[in-house]
């Protein structure tokens, strides 16, 4: 391509605010008919009999919802199945000799599982546990990082009824005990360490302090991941994975058949009073729901090879690269590393080397990658996507454009999704097969799903007026509430808006939005990620969107701090793409940008350059941390930060300006 069209193309791109889905792409999708949004709309709740039919029942289900005791909703009533079946067993007639799981370590070495041999694995990590004593309903706590035998784990737990808790392996020996004790959980499946950026890290010591904080006796197995690159003991209530399976080789463990609301995980997440909240996931609701989802939005086939980068530590992890992909049985792809070791083109070359279908990513990575250039995805051959989809947290329209064009090649649909650990699965984005897509709009609720923006008062928002996300319709994969706190599943999700003597439940997951004329939703941040300016509500996404906009701007932070006039100003910290420097001129051209984009009463108070922003190990920007520094604050505790160096210097910076 020339310089000239490069540049006519570069042009168009960012004049367009509407994409239309390739006609190459509509021909093959899962879902095509636009009516099935009516359809849903007309014969609800019996509509997701077609979640349900996506997998076997060993017991067909009596009723598709009961209500009786809102807003303890429950699913497929008198249904029984077994997830673990559902995910490997039933594949092995048609599939059994193609790939289930394919794991490529950060050092390269890679593993890879066919449907009969996953099936193999599976039992014999079932028999394993049984025979330490997990039985049905034991919840066992998994700390792990990305190897193969977190899913194998996991997959084994349902398979004997014993619901799992995945505790990502980032987090503290604190919050690890933490999670144990909260659950009652007598079982921990850890590892010795694992790979990040070619070094070895030390994994059990953190678990081993973690287990000094349970209130409980507990056995642990333990997988050696980094052979001898760690030398460690085991203790006495701890057993070595390899060992403890080999003894159960080619056993074969029949799945135990669970009520469609049997739980059948726990995910801990923060809380609002820093406990955190175990979020209880059900069986045949959830598993239906991960599946559909995976089925119509990310048009998994079964000879995909489909790839979600995320960390099965996360939701996202648990639906979209264990549960529903395997379900529909698909290729999973899990990778161990870092998307930029040993260089920046890691991911590309997994996309080339295994020929990926579906890339499925957080936009702080596709940030990154615009950050380092589009020259490293041109060294590959990425012609084998097909789809690509967001998830985690809003995309602004400049880094939607990138992936599409860069990733993409303007032939894949993206899917950019709106939903929660809470939810367990997709619930805004588009069908892409079906509708328009809208950069930085996550689009409209999904068929069967009522969610609607509102003020203050419940009332609808007018179309470009800020509001909130509600959602006024239970939906199969949703939470079945907080694990023994029935009282704080109430109080956080459902008493906002709902009228409790007129029997009208509304959940709220706490998330700022606008609805436009068409009925796409963008999404604006969590309620505490909007700005109050003198009264005007404003969305930290769509200020971050007018930063990143402006030539040279790879990624923004917006937060509000304290002002004596205006309540809240708007602060912004900003990283500049490579080849641009920080000046007076490049300040502002932001300040412009964002006046440009929003309007004055959103002009900048502060724009601080920073190399890096403040972020959680799960990639996710630190805010509240940024507030604090806008306000002079004391910041805390910052050691949970993936680079916690970095705010002392952005807080040097800010007094320095």
């Amino acid at each position: 391509m020339s310089d000239t069209d490069e540049t006519q193309l570069e042009a168009r791109l960012a004049d367009q605010t509407e994409f239309e889905p390739p006609e190459s792409f509509v021909e093959q999708a899962n879902v095509t008919d636009p009516d099935i949004y009516e359809e849903f709309e007309e014969n609800w709740p019996d509509c997701w009999e077609r979640a349900a039919d996506l997998l076997d029942w060993e017991t067909d289900h009596d009723e598709v919802l009961v209500d009786d005791d809102e807003p303890f909703y429950e699913w497929f009533v008198g249904g029984e199945l077994n997830a673990s079946e559902n995910c490997v067993d039933r594949h092995l007639e048609d599939r059994g000799d193609e790939l289930a799981i394919q794991w490529e370590g950060e050092l390269g070495e890679t593993r890879s599982y066919t449907y009969e041999e996953l099936h193999r694995e599976v039992n014999e990590c079932a028999a394993a546990l049984r025979d330490l004593g997990v039985g049905e309903d034991d919840i066992v706590t998994m700390y792990m990082p990305m190897v193969p035998e977190l899913p194998i784990a996991m997959l084994a737990c349902a398979r004997i009824g014993a619901p799992h808790s995945v505790v990502f392996a980032g987090f503290s020996a604190d919050a690890l005990a933490t999670r144990m004790n909260a659950a009652d959980s007598e079982y921990l499946v850890t590892c010795d360490g694992y790979y990040r950026r070619g070094d070895g890290l030390d994994h059990i010591s953190k678990a081993n302090e973690g287990l000094e904080g349970v209130d409980h006796e507990t056995t642990t197995v333990v997988v050696d991941r980094l052979g001898d690159d760690l030398d460690h003991e085991l203790g006495d209530d701890q057993l070595d994975y390899d060992d403890l399976v080999a003894d159960y080789e080619g056993e074969s463990v029949e799945p135990v058949v669970r009520d469609a609301e049997d739980m059948l995980f726990l995910m801990y997440t923060s809380g609002t009073t820093g406990k955190p909240k175990g979020v209880k996931h059900t069986t045949g609701g959830y598993l239906s729901y991960a599946a559909w989802t995976s089925h119509s939005v990310l048009d998994v086939k079964p000879d995909d090879t489909y790839w979600c980068s995320a960390d099965i530590g996360w939701i996202t992890g648990h639906s979209y690269i264990v549960y529903g992909p395997l379900a529909l049985g698909t290729t999973t792809v899990m990778y161990e590393g870092t998307p930029d070791y040993p260089d920046k083109d890691r991911m590309w070359e997994i996309v080339e080397n295994y020929e990926v279908d579906q890339l499925y990513t957080a936009p702080t990575a596709i940030r990154a990658f615009m950050k380092w250039g589009e020259e490293y995805p041109e060294q590959h051959d990425l012609s084998s996507l097909r789809l690509l989809g967001t998830v985690g947290e809003p995309i602004n329209p400049k880094a939607w454009k990138w992936y599409y064009k860069h990733i993409g090649n303007e032939s894949c649909p993206i899917v950019d999704t709106w939903w929660q650990t809470e939810t367990g699965g997709m619930m805004i984005t588009t069908l892409p097969g079906i509708a328009t897509m809208k950069p930085g709009s996550a689009g409209p609720p999904l068929p069967g799903i009522d969610a609607q923006v509102v003020d203050e008062s419940g009332e609808e928002v007018a179309p470009g007026e800020a509001g909130y996300v509600t959602v006024n319709k239970p939906w199969p994969g949703m939470l079945r509430t907080l694990y023994r706190n029935d009282d704080r599943f109430i109080n956080e999700y459902w008493e906002a808006y709902s009228d409790e003597e007129a029997d009208e439940w509304v959940y709220f997951p706490e998330d700022g939005a606008k609805i436009d004329d068409d009925g796409y939703i963008t999404i604006l941040g969590r309620v505490d990620d909007v700005i109050n300016v003198s009264g005007h509500r404003l969305g930290t996404m769509e200020i971050e969107s007018a930063v990143v906009d402006v030539e040279g701007v790879a990624e923004a932070a917006a937060v509000g701090g304290d002002h004596d006039m205006k309540g809240e100003a708007v602060y912004t910290y900003v990283i500049l793409e490579d080849g641009y420097e920080e000046s007076e001129e490049m300040r502002q051209s932001i300040v412009e940008g964002v006046e440009d984009g929003i309007g004055p009463i959103a002009r900048p108070e502060q724009v601080i350059f920073t190399p890096e922003l403040p972020k959680t190990r799960s990639g996710k920007i630190m805010r509240r941390l940024l507030e604090d520094i806008a306000n002079d604050d004391d910041l805390g505790n910052t050691s949970t930060l993936r680079n916690p160096d970095i705010v002392d210097d952005i807080q040097e910076k800010v007094r320095s300006d």
